[in-house]
């Protein structure tokens, strides 16, 4: 199944929650917010109903998200009813890691395949600053702990001009003495980043240029059957990277999510903001049939390709002002997985 640019639909993220524990400057940096109503979240078998949609569709990757997925109660019961999908080949998980050490065990056990750890500084003094809460230690010693039972961990890091990108090659010998690979990623001007600047910006070129003068050398590894959305470098050590370059160099042609908040909307792109409303078809009693022949209909008709009409505009600045998300709190970043 294709969309309108050939795109199929392989990859699903599912938000099981829209709460976090952090309040990262580039995601959530507002004082307040509109909650989901707790009732209005998916049960963890109507999220299943709803995978079993998409996989009938094509999609084999999950990756579950937030806000703070860790939040959600028992995750773990969740885990194993997506692990036990034949027709999923891949089950993620992305996390800031306060509360990975005590449910990083549970979720390898119930059948979790990889992590993604979001850390973007490994100074205490800047963590604090940028998530507003002073946690530094319980994340370190969740990835400790984590790094230890999961052979793939990825540490996500959003770069920013001025703010943390001098420990680029900090982060990198961090990754490489837990096994994890680093990925640096543009900041992006989604919704939710709402106090975004194109100065805070740091592009791929000026990544890579830093790292070559710091390495000497920067490779780019071949990956032609790769969608994902990081491309990788190899150092001359042996050591990989990736870097995501949503901003600059979008890589929308090739994009092949499609977003599920954790109160049952489907979006075919994280810019997106119209969504398709499955929950109370779900709970109406409609057949996994009948929610993937809603979703077949959306996806064939799918248009988007957010980053690059934004790479497009002219006087770029936030792409949706508070009001706005307050107005509609579905468009918010957290909300639909990041």
């Amino acid at each position: 199944m294709l969309d309108t640019l050939g795109r199929p639909l392989r990859s699903l993220r599912v938000s099981v929650t829209d709460r976090c524990n952090l309040r990262c400057e580039y995601c959530m940096p507002e004082d307040d917010y509109v909650w989901l109503e707790r009732e209005h979240l998916l049960h963890f078998e109507e999220i299943a109903r709803v995978v079993d949609a998409f996989t009938a569709l094509g999609a084999d990757k999950v990756r579950l998200t937030g806000g703070e997925p860790l939040l959600r109660r028992n995750l773990d019961q969740l885990v194993a009813l997506l692990a036990a999908k034949p027709a999923l080949a891949d089950l993620a998980l992305t996390t800031n890691a306060m509360l990975l050490a005590e449910q990083a065990a549970p979720l390898k056990d119930a059948g979790l395949m990889r992590l993604n750890v979001s850390l973007d500084t490994l100074r205490p003094d800047r963590f604090a600053a940028l998530t507003r809460q002073n946690e530094f230690g319980r994340v370190m010693a969740g990835i400790q702990t984590a790094a230890v039972l999961f052979r793939d961990i990825k540490i996500d890091t959003v770069v920013m001009r001025g703010v943390n990108d001098d420990e680029l090659e900090s982060l990198l010998d961090f990754g490489a003495s837990i096994g994890a690979e680093v990925r640096f990623i543009e900041y992006m001007d989604v919704a939710g980043a709402t106090r975004w600047s194109p100065d805070l910006v740091l592009p791929r070129r000026d990544i890579l240029e830093r790292l070559r003068a710091r390495y000497g050398s920067v490779s780019p590894v071949v990956e032609p059957a790769s969608t994902a959305p990081a491309d990788r470098y190899s150092l001359p050590d042996g050591r990989f990277f990736g870097v995501i370059s949503s901003t600059t160099e979008p890589f929308c042609r090739t994009c092949d999510r499609a977003r599920l908040t954790a109160d049952g909307v489907f979006f075919a792109c994280l810019y997106a903001t119209d969504g398709l409303a499955l929950r109370d078809r779900l709970r109406g009693g409609a057949t996994p049939d009948f929610l993937a022949s809603l979703i077949r209909d959306r996806w064939r008709v799918r248009l988007d390709r957010g980053a690059e009409e934004r790479l497009e505009t002219k006087n770029r600045t936030v792409f949706l002002p508070v009001a706005a998300l307050r107005a509609n709190p579905h468009l918010e970043m957290h909300k639909r997985g990041g």
